[in-house]
């Protein structure tokens, strides 16, 4: 893992980081600057704003969180990162599948040499279309890797009102967990040939935060389902128990493993050798 900013770092090796998505084509101000501050009061690691440079500059300066930018066009990326942001993604992909745009492999990768050659020194993260088949995304993931790429992104697929499927309030568990299944799936896999972080995003609630560090996600990103909260402190309430069951499991895995490397330590080559007996 190398990430350049090392709050950023810290978070994603500890398998703790939270991107709160404020909404990647909203420009509503009051709204976004209530999600940042919900964000920073409940702990995140970073909010996900609008490519709007004029945004960006709101944002810095009401809170300390790091800001991420998405969009699929670098000078809309390259605009803001001069405006303050922290880090860029190659994502929003909703707003182009709602224009009927599916990018190919062959256009993200380009993507990611244009933006590596403009902005070499900042945190890029990719997002890996749902759409792809696994090996088209693990290939993808494998080839972004290589470039460099600091993050990479799994997504869900593209549902209408999908707020109905993700309420974690449903008394169907699964009606809770199917819109995620997608980018659970494609993080589970992608996380066996990669070494670099990956963050689970889409359609994700309180259930479906924790079984994303279970099936190999340093971190999560969580948007509808915040946005749709009637007020700051629904948002901050939230997103602090969010916070708690993802710190909970991620301490879960750490002491595991720490136990079965402390274990191993413990056996001598002659115990060892007894126990293949």
């Amino acid at each position: 893992m190398n990430l350049f900013s090392s709050e950023l770092h810290s978070s994603f090796q500890a398998k703790k980081a939270i991107k709160v998505i404020t909404g990647i084509d909203r420009t509503d101000i009051s709204k976004i600057i209530d999600i940042t501050k919900a964000a920073e009061l409940s702990g995140c690691t970073y909010v996900d704003v609008v490519a709007n440079p004029k945004v960006v500059k709101l944002v810095k300066s009401v809170s300390s969180l790091p800001i991420c930018v998405s969009s699929i066009d670098p000078i809309e990326l390259y605009n803001c990162v001069v405006a303050g942001a922290n880090l860029i993604e190659i994502g929003n992909f909703d707003f182009c599948y709602k224009q009927g745009i599916y990018l190919t492999s062959v256009n993200i990768l380009q993507l990611t040499r244009e933006l590596k050659y403009l902005m070499n020194n900042i945190d890029l993260c990719v997002t890996i279309p749902y759409y792809l088949s696994i090996s088209e995304q693990v290939k993808l993931a494998q080839e972004l890797e290589f470039l460099g790429v600091s993050i990479i992104q799994t997504e869900s697929m593209f549902i209408k009102n999908k707020l109905q499927f993700i309420n974690c309030n449903n008394s169907n568990t699964f009606s809770s967990a199917y819109p995620s299944y997608s980018s659970l799936l494609s993080t589970y896999f992608i996380s066996k040939y990669v070494d670099i972080p990956i963050i689970t995003s889409s359609s994700l609630n309180t259930i479906t935060s924790s079984m994303a560090l279970l099936f190999g996600a340093s971190g999560i990103g969580v948007g509808s389902i915040i946005r749709n909260q009637n007020n700051l402190m629904e948002m901050y309430q939230y997103l602090k128990s969010l916070r708690i069951s993802i710190n909970l499991i991620a301490d879960q895995q750490f002491n595991n493993l720490h136990f079965l490397h402390y274990s191993s330590s413990r056996l001598y080559p002659d115990t060892i050798k007894n126990l293949l007996i």
